[in-house]
Parts: structure tokens; C-alpha cells; sequence
């Protein structure tokens, strides 16, 4: 395959791949994500076959999560944040807390090094927002304040996810990492390292409350004002990509952040739901390559080499953090519903899951097969995911239903 022709190949492969294995899915009654990830697994390096750049689809995917998380964005305000925050916050922080807990305490039995095991059980710690997405609009409870309370508590993870990632170079040697002799990451050092993010957050966020929220609306109302609808999608577009790209570059704000605040500030406005309407297609096309993209990494010997290290992993993401969920739920003071809505949308992980891993490898803290792992963890909760969403949607009406 020449050099030139591999982004054509990649998408083309892709979507070919994602629409047989989609439909084949959705054929045996099994959700279109199963296809998806399916495709990912042929396409890979790791089966014979034709094989799909495994570095160009994964740029792909994150174009699905800037449309999704922008999507996202335009159905849910500030007042939709603040609302949930007494359940948010505290339980995001508490739910990354015992999944961490679980997954050093696996790591500690497997013999992991502290450093390791900690990047590990971060990485198990935190939920896909693509896969809670796709999730809470095929059961039609996105715009629900279940709904809302999970896509908050999402967005605290990916906001407390970012500071990790920018710490964990900083901390690298105190975990474990090779270094030069007597590299240690000084209190001051760490002080201005954790300042100097959280400085770039606020200024990204002020920003966008308080100049985003008056320029991004002015210009799509401009945008109408032409009659194009093909100017309009392409303004819809360029301010997805462009904010989600611009807040990673200048203010270290990860692209979905990015997204969810750009839609976020033009929501309530007429010109929102026209561009959520729009940006449709191509969100739905951009997200099933994330999932192919999902597939690809995962290498499908880690099932033979390691069958129980991957159950063990799989029943952290699943179980651990779904149990772990629903008590904090219900310690909030919130109804059982709640509490088994966001379990569900908690039982999985995904990008930031990848990201976590591939950076503890490259600091030499997490071993190589920590990323298979997390990866096989990733590959069947997502598979699982809508399972667990059936069932708690069959659950419900029954308790409505039981007499008091």
C-alpha cells in the first residue's frame, strides 16, 4: 500500500468493515457496537487478513469523540452541570477511589511494582464517554436527569483524568520509573506543575463562559442568516474540531472537554439543535470507527496467554465499579433507578483507559501486558455494556410496578 493512499485505505477499509459486521450484528439481535469492535479485530495486525493503518484510524476515532462530546454539549447547559454536582463530584471522586483501590490490590497479588499497579487501576478507574453516550440515546435517556447526573459524572472523571496525565511525567520517578540517579520530583516542582494546569482549566472555562458563550452564537446565527445549509454544517464542524483541537494545544484540555464545552456554550440557543441536527450523520459514522478503532488494538492471544488476569480485570470494570457505584448513589440520597443508571454507565472503560496505559508504558512504570490487558477489559465491557442497560431497563418497570 503506497504511503499516499493509506488514509483512503483506512476509512474506506473501516467503514466497509464496521456496515458488514454492523449488520451482521444487528441480524443475530446483538447491538451494532459488537459489530464494530468485530470489524476492529480483523482489521488488526493481530489476525491475518487485510489490515488497516493502525495509526491513522485511531485520529479517525477521535474525530468521533469530538462530534459526540459536541453533540453532547448543545443538550446540556451549565445550569444541567451545576445541577448535578452534589451527586457528580463526590461520587466520581469516591467511584475512581475504590476501583483504583481494586485494581492495586489485583496488581499487588500479580507482583506489580506500586507505579505499576497504580497506572493500571487508574486506567480501570475511568468510563468511556463515547460508549455512555451511544448508551444513554439508544435507551432514549440522555436528555434525563439520570442521564445528566452520568454525563456529569463523566465529565468530572475526564477533568480530574487530564490532571493526571499531565502529573504523571512529573511523578514518574517517585513511582518507580528508571531516571537519572537521584531525579525526584521536588514538592515545588509538583506545586507549579498541578498550578499552572489547573491556571490553563479555569482560563479555557472562563473563556468559554464568558466569550465563547457571546461570539460562538453571534457567528452560527450569522451562519442561518446566508441560507446555506452547507455553510452552516461546515461552521457546525470547524467549531467542534476547532475549540476541541485549540483548548488541547493551548490549555492542555483534552479534545473532548474541548467539545463538550463548545456545544455546551451555544446550547438553549435556536442555532443548537440545528447543528446537533446536522453534525448527525457524521457523528454516527465517526463514532462506529471509534469502536473499530477499539478493536484494532486488541490482541486476541492475551485470551490464551492470561485467561484469568483478563476475567479478573473484566470483573473490576463490571462488577467492582457497578457495585461500588450504586452504594455511592444511594449514600447521596438518590432513588435505586439512579443508582443502577449510572452502574451501568460506569461499567466500562475506553479512551482515557488507552491513553493511561500507553503513557505508563512509554515511562516504563505499567509492564507490556498491563496495555493488553486493559485493552481485552476495554473490548468485552463495551460488549457487555448494552447487556447491562437491557437489564436494568427491564428491572425498573418491574419495581414501578411492584406495590409499595
Amino acid at each position: 500500500m503506497l504511503h499516499e493512499d493509506t488514509l483512503i485505505a483506512t476509512l474506506a477499509l473501516s467503514l466497509a468493515f464496521a456496515f458488514l459486521f454492523g449488520l451482521a450484528a444487528v441480524r443475530l439481535r446483538l447491538s451494532p457496537l459488537v459489530g464494530y469492535l468485530l470489524a476492529g479485530v480483523a482489521l488488526s495486525p493481530y489476525t491475518p487478513g487485510l489490515v488497516a493503518d493502525p495509526h491513522i484510524a485511531p485520529q479517525l476515532a477521535e474525530i468521533g469523540v469530538m462530534l459526540l462530546m459536541f453533540g453532547v454539549g448543545t443538550h446540556f447547559s451549565l445550569r444541567d452541570l451545576l445541577a448535578v454536582r452534589s451527586v457528580a463530584v463526590p461520587g466520581a471522586l469516591a467511584q475512581i477511589a475504590v476501583a483504583t483501590a481494586l485494581g492495586m490490590g489485583v496488581a499487588h497479588f500479580w507482583g506489580w511494582p506500586p507505579g505499576g499497579a497504580l497506572i493500571f487501576a487508574l486506567a480501570l478507574s475511568v468510563a468511556s464517554t463515547v460508549v455512555l453516550l451511544r448508551a444513554l440515546e439508544q435507551q432514549g435517556t440522555l436528555a434525563s436527569e439520570d442521564g445528566r447526573i452520568a454525563v456529569g459524572w463523566l465529565v468530572i472523571e475526564d477533568l480530574i483524568t487530564v490532571l493526571i496525565l499531565v502529573l504523571l511525567p512529573v511523578l514518574a520517578t517517585v513511582l518507580g520509573a528508571p531516571g537519572p540517579e537521584g531525579a525526584t520530583a521536588g514538592t515545588a516542582e509538583l506545586a507549579r506543575t498541578l498550578g499552572i494546569t489547573l491556571g490553563k482549566v479555569a482560563l479555557f472555562v472562563a473563556l468559554m463562559l464568558l466569550v465563547g458563550a457571546r461570539v460562538f452564537p453571534w457567528i452560527l446565527a450569522h451562519v442561518v442568516r446566508t441560507g446555506s445549509r452547507e455553510l452552516f454544517t461546515l461552521a457546525a464542524v470547524a467549531l467542534a474540531l476547532g475549540v476541541a483541537y485549540g483548548s488541547a494545544k493551548l490549555f492542555g484540555v483534552s479534545v473532548a472537554l474541548g467539545a463538550f464545552f463548545a456545544g455546551m456554550v451555544i446550547s438553549g440557543t435556536d442555532e443548537s439543535h440545528t447543528a446537533a441536527t446536522y453534525l448527525q450523520p457524521l457523528r454516527d459514522m465517526f463514532a462506529a470507527l471509534f469502536f473499530v478503532a477499539v478493536g484494532m488494538l486488541f490482541e486476541p492471544a492475551v485470551l490464551i496467554r492470561h485467561p484469568l488476569e483478563v476475567l479478573e480485570v473484566l470483573a473490576i470494570v463490571v462488577v467492582g465499579k457497578s457495585v461500588a457505584a450504586v452504594v455511592i448513589v444511594r449514600l447521596l440520597g438518590r432513588s435505586l433507578a439512579t443508582a443502577l443508571t449510572v452502574a451501568a454507565a460506569l461499567a466500562q472503560i475506553g479512551e482515557f483507559s488507552f491513553i493511561l496505559a500507553v503513557m505508563g508504558v512509554s515511562l516504563k512504570l505499567l509492564p507490556p501486558e498491563g496495555q493488553s490487558y486493559i485493552v481485552a477489559g476495554a473490548l468485552f465491557s463495551i460488549v457487555l455494556n448494552p447487556v447491562l442497560f437491557a437489564l436494568v431497563g427491564r428491572f425498573l418497570p418491574r419495581q414501578a410496578a411492584a406495590p409499595a
